[in-house]
């Protein structure tokens, strides 16, 4: 089948918990043109390796349905940022083996959020972050990128700021493998005004000159139910939360934006909300 090289990618999170390689499906059937899983229970630290089996699924699924993006995201439980020994250990742990497992099925980017330095000041969270990324890398033998999720600005968390995306990044040295998944609901969140043309344009400026827009990988699609500032990490459908349409169709026009692979994370109800949300947004990018 042809890549989906053409129209934008567009899609929402699938999920793979039956088997990981009919989501491709599931995500064609939708509408979607890229799509975002979790490779495993995303509340338990426990999981099955992968047999040979199911990562053959996996790439065949892949390229008969022809997607050009895939993207996994991290397990709920680990904090990258903690510098409490047990959880430290374990959270580092589960990013390895995730990086392991989106390499054998050729996964693009592995969003992680990056968690709560828990009062121990946001320096100590960045170095703690830097450090599980680079371990993990340094076991990897594939190509998948490492993409950190800017926070919504909630207490001790960090990267709600792009200075820390960007602090975390430097103390990285393998090239190539780490980039940024801006959250929009997350930067509207944390203070950064999304709400129209004007200040989707000084936004993003902001980012590329902090961040830098190279860096960008994925952008997780989400309108925000909080007002601007608010801190709240509450996604709401496209074009219906405080960002609003206006917003979103400046989001979705920018130049550093719009050839990204665009994921809508609200909590959907069914295929059919999910499909009606692909279509509003589609309908902003015209």
């Amino acid at each position: 089948m042809t890549h989906m090289t053409t129209r934008p990618q567009i899609g929402v999170h699938i999920s793979g918990a039956k088997s990981l390689d009919l989501s491709f499906e599931r995500a064609r059937e939708i509408g979607c043109t890229t799509f975002q899983i979790f490779t495993r229970n995303p509340r338990m630290w426990r999981f099955s390796p992968l047999t040979d089996e199911q990562v053959a699924s996996f790439k065949e699924a892949r390229r008969k349905t022809g997607f050009r993006t895939v993207v996994a995201h991290m397990p709920y439980l680990p904090n990258l940022s903690s510098s409490e020994s047990a959880t430290m250990k374990i959270s580092r742990y589960t990013l390895s083996e995730e990086v392991k497992r989106c390499d054998s099925l050729g996964i693009d980017h592995l969003v992680t959020h990056l968690g709560s330095h828990l009062g121990k000041g946001t320096m100590v969270g960045v170095k703690n972050v830097a450090d599980a990324v680079r371990q993990a890398l340094e076991v990897s033998s594939g190509r998948t990128r490492i993409l950190l999720e800017n926070m919504a600005g909630q207490k001790n968390s960090v990267g709600s700021r792009f200075e820390e995306l960007r602090m975390i990044l430097d103390r990285v040295p393998q090239e190539g493998r780490t980039g940024v998944c801006l959250d929009t609901c997350h930067a509207y969140a944390s203070g950064f005004d999304l709400s129209g043309p004007e200040a989707v344009e000084e936004s993003m400026s902001l980012f590329d000159q902090t961040v830098g827009k190279e860096s960008l990988g994925v952008v997780h699609l989400n309108d925000s139910k909080g007002g601007l500032g608010d801190r709240l990490d509450r996604h709401e459908f496209v074009g219906e939360g405080k960002i609003g349409r206006r917003g979103m169709r400046a989001i979705l026009h920018h130049p550093a934006i719009r050839d990204k692979p665009l994921i809508m994370e609200t909590p959907f109800e069914d295929e059919e909300s999910m499909r009606r949300s692909l279509s509003v947004a589609r309908s902003l990018m015209r």
